[in-house]
């Protein structure tokens, strides 16, 4: 079954037309690639508010997995945890941690990332930082999981296809 994602890259500089985003055709091209159908990525500012606005619409479009890229920072306008933290009902932190182990092996300052994984009553949401490298090395993990939990979110059996919670297969 195809499903529909969306791609959001958060950054006020590529937002501003000053710098071409990097991040989010990776990951639309990984999400096109696996089967889903994804369309551009759309790119917002940095804030909360943004971040919030960008993913409400994208589940409000029928996307059933979103992907952020950008702004899990430490820095001042990293603020797209706090803008998805309102819009999830429940987190997901399996996700974000093995995201943030990955990184920290690549480079010590992945551990940083204040990224957050959960779910709303339909849709996967996924916070990656927004360098490239990262998608890249996210975008597996993320791609691993997300029709599993998607099936799940749909009311579908914990063992269907042999990967449970806590299993081995995750």
């Amino acid at each position: 079954m195809d499903y529909q994602a969306a791609v959001v890259t958060v950054s006020d500089r590529s937002s501003a037309g000053e710098r071409p985003d990097a991040g989010g055709p990776l990951a639309v091209a990984a999400l096109r690639e696996a089967g889903w159908e994804c369309a551009d990525a759309a790119i917002v500012a940095d804030g909360a508010d943004s971040v919030e606005a960008a993913l409400r619409a994208a589940c409000g479009s029928g996307a059933r997995l979103v992907v952020t890229t950008g702004g899990t920072g430490v820095g001042p306008r990293d603020a797209t945890p706090e803008g998805t933290a309102r819009v999830i009902v429940r987190e997901v932190p399996g996700i974000a941690e093995e995201l943030r182990r990955r990184s920290a092996v690549e480079k010590p300052a992945g551990m940083l990332s204040r990224g957050l994984a959960g779910v709303t009553d339909a849709a996967l949401i996924v916070n990656l930082p927004g360098s490239p490298k990262a998608v890249a090395s996210g975008m597996p993990v993320i791609l691993s999981v997300a029709r599993h939990v998607i099936e799940q979110l749909d009311g579908g059996d914990h063992h269907a296809g042999g990967d449970h919670a806590g299993g081995d297969h995750a």
